[in-house]
């Protein structure tokens, strides 16, 4: 077991006052058996009153309004959260994909999730998926998924957004965990493998593991005979004790831990810090300028969607 204390701040500043700001937020801790919340705080400029619901997902998510004219959006959590999950899991590397059919068979949901998108680089998918199939334990395959793009994908922050698609970063064989993410997905899900993006943070404390500093993402996938297993690929690990889950969807955009409109025609800039606490008084923290995308500035009246990622 591990106990952390997680500080994520988001900030939004504006040029000119907006208004009308109706936003989502999905920045609090999955209900799992792997983690329980010892404490979550929520502090969100002028106080609005936020209404929780549980989506599709499962996730717990809030909406809120700030409705008076404002220059500065600042939505900051504080957690306290221990994870209860062994750090030697007992993957089952046994079951194959004839039980996998069956058990996708029975639910909608794993058969939502086990559907590939439509993509220009299909081909080169394909060629992943010859790389990696070569046993017949899902557990097995998604293994060497993650070990594939762990060895064959650069981490390099920097060049892709939350825009980018798995074309683009099939194109620059680099991204960061987001992109990684999105990738593991369809290669799993060409292989009929129902598996989700999964949003969070991961909490190393100092051993090498790349990702810490923002919220962080990676894979859970369905293995038969088990349930879901997370994998991150980022880091090449099965996920145990060092990784704190906030929500899961098929996408990125399923999981956005902030999302909202504005009214007016103010430009926006976006800042995200992020601090980790760990048992033995150490403390990771980091500061991140998330860069927004160009359509986030229309006109005057309009309604952009800001979307923050948090990727490292």
């Amino acid at each position: 077991m591990s106990i952390f204390r997680i500080h994520h701040i988001t900030r939004y500043e504006y040029d000119r006052p907006v208004k009308e700001s109706a936003n989502e937020i999905k920045i609090f801790p999955y209900a799992c058996p792997d983690q329980e919340i010892l404490q979550h705080d929520l502090f969100i400029t002028d106080h609005p009153e936020v209404h929780t619901f549980t989506d599709y997902w499962g996730n717990k998510a809030g909406v809120f309004n700030v409705l008076p004219p404002h220059k500065v959006l600042v939505i900051e959590s504080k957690l306290l959260v221990r994870t209860t999950a062994s750090s030697q899991l007992k993957i089952n590397f046994h079951t194959g994909f004839a039980q996998l059919q069956e058990e996708t068979r029975e639910s909608l949901q794993l058969l939502e999730l086990a559907g590939k998108d439509t993509i220009r680089s299909q081909d080169a998918v394909n060629d992943i998926v010859n790389i990696i199939r070569q046993r017949d334990s899902v557990a097995a395959v998604t293994e060497s998924c993650s070990e594939y793009i762990f060895k064959q994908f650069k981490y390099l922050k920097g060049i892709t957004t939350v825009e980018t698609t798995v074309d683009e970063i099939l194109d620059h064989r680099a991204g960061v965990c987001q992109d990684f993410a999105h990738l593991m997905l369809q290669v799993l899900r060409t292989c009929d493998i129902p598996c989700r993006y999964v949003s969070g943070y991961i909490c190393p404390n100092k051993n090498g593991m790349r990702g810490e500093g923002a919220t962080h993402a990676w894979v859970e996938a369905w293995i038969p005979g088990y349930g879901w297993a997370g994998i991150d690929p980022t880091n090449n690990v099965w996920v145990t004790n060092k990784h704190v889950k906030l929500s899961v969807g098929r996408h990125f955009r399923d999981c956005s831990p902030v999302k909202g409109t504005f009214k007016g025609p103010a430009r926006q800039t976006l800042t995200v810090f992020v601090s980790v606490g760990y048992e033995d008084g150490h403390i990771f923290e980091e500061m991140n300028n998330v860069h927004l995308q160009p359509d986030a500035q229309q006109a005057p009246e309009e309604l952009p969607e800001s979307t923050f990622a948090g990727q490292q």
